[in-house]
């Protein structure tokens, strides 16, 4: 077992501690992550890398607070978020993580700006919706319905959602899957740029190990385990990404 969660001595956002998680699909039980223990620092740019099957999407969703660990101990700021209820995970979900999906997950109906203002309605200290598309130079799209913009402009708009509710945590499923090759680049310019501007700790599940030479870490999953985690000491710039 591969055990990172005491390997930095700064107090860490998010800690993992010998978590398991199985799933039963009728009478067969299905282990998705297995003894992982990840320490996650704040302010950090963090990529989990691995196949289809490796356990990124469940353990993006125990650090999310969209389901709950079988075993071991998930602790937020030294609270233990493993022992939450509900109640508690929700509030958790709404003040301090925001989400950006792979396929936008925009309300159709709704404007550019509406789509933002929307996340805003359900938080506690919320930025201006006008400001956070501003941030990802789109306010002269603000009255654009998602129909009416691009696939890198949705997506540009998913993250002014999420970044709308000023959140500690941002995590990010694959955000430039279904973007072209100059278009994913820049989603990834503007996720380090909001890093750096609004000290945001992101977390980037990805299969594209192109993507990893962005991050400050990277994690490695296979079969629900973390096999190695390791330091880019020099990240590179997203336009230098090839893929």
């Amino acid at each position: 077992m591969f055990d990172n969660s005491q390997a930095d001595t700064r107090n860490p956002l998010l800690r993992l501690v010998g978590v398991d998680k199985t799933f039963a699909m009728g009478e067969v039980r299905v282990r998705a992550a297995h003894q992982v223990s990840l320490a996650i620092q704040p302010g950090e740019l963090l990529v989990m890398l691995g196949p289809s099957g490796s356990g990124k999407t469940t353990i993006l969703n125990l650090v999310g607070g969209l389901d709950t660990v079988t075993a071991g101990k998930l602790f937020f700021r030294d609270q233990e978020m493993s022992a939450w209820n509900p109640t508690r995970l929700t509030r958790y979900r709404r003040d301090s993580v925001g989400f950006i999906f792979q396929f936008y997950n925009l309300v159709p109906n709704l404007t550019a700006l509406e789509n933002v203002m929307v996340a805003t309605e359900l938080c506690r200290h919320p930025m201006d919706p006008v400001e956070a598309l501003a941030k990802v130079e789109l306010a002269d799209r603000a009255d654009h319905f998602p129909a009416q913009l691009s696939g890198g402009e949705q997506q540009r708009v998913s993250i002014a959602r999420a970044i709308a509710k000023n959140p500690e945590l941002l995590l990010c499923d694959e955000p430039t899957g279904a973007l072209d090759f100059e278009t994913g680049k820049r989603v990834l310019r503007l996720l380090i740029d909001l890093k750096q501007e609004l000290g945001t700790t992101i977390v980037v599940i990805t299969h594209n190990t192109a993507i990893a030479g962005v991050a400050d870490r990277v994690v490695h999953l296979r079969s629900g385990e973390v096999t190695e985690v390791e330091r880019n000491r020099q990240p590179i710039a997203p336009e230098e990404v090839v893929w």
